[in-house]
């Protein structure tokens, strides 16, 4: 059985990010290379990421880090900074519990 607490576990996360205005085509075309850049670096696994859009705009991305010494890494890595200043950009991050869908016991989204 697989320690889900150890350092090495994969981490799941579902992350929300709200479009800024007239960014919602850079917000997509960076979410879309959010994982493959992640699972290139060797920090996401090969699992499939999940996009979703809620009702009002906002992006929804599921999908699996290495572990969380790999979430640690990411904060280091040049090219991942870089990308996370192309969403601080294109975005605002915000919460599930902000989300309409999110109030009820299954949310539903679009999935792109």
């Amino acid at each position: 059985m697989v320690d889900e607490s150890a350092p090495t576990a994969p981490r799941a996360v579902i992350a929300a990010f709200k479009p800024r205005s007239g960014q919602e085509a850079a917000l997509l075309a960076v979410v879309r290379e959010h994982v493959p850049t992640l699972q290139r670096l060797g920090l996401a696994t090969d699992r499939a990421s999940l996009v979703m859009r809620a009702a009002d705009g906002t992006l929804v991305e599921a999908f699996e880090w290495r572990s969380s010494a790999a979430i640690d890494a990411a904060h280091r890595h040049p090219e991942v900074l870089a990308m996370w200043q192309r969403f601080e950009a294109a975005c605002e991050y915000t919460s599930l519990k902000d989300l309409a869908e999110a109030q009820h016991p299954f949310a539903e989204f679009a999935v792109l």
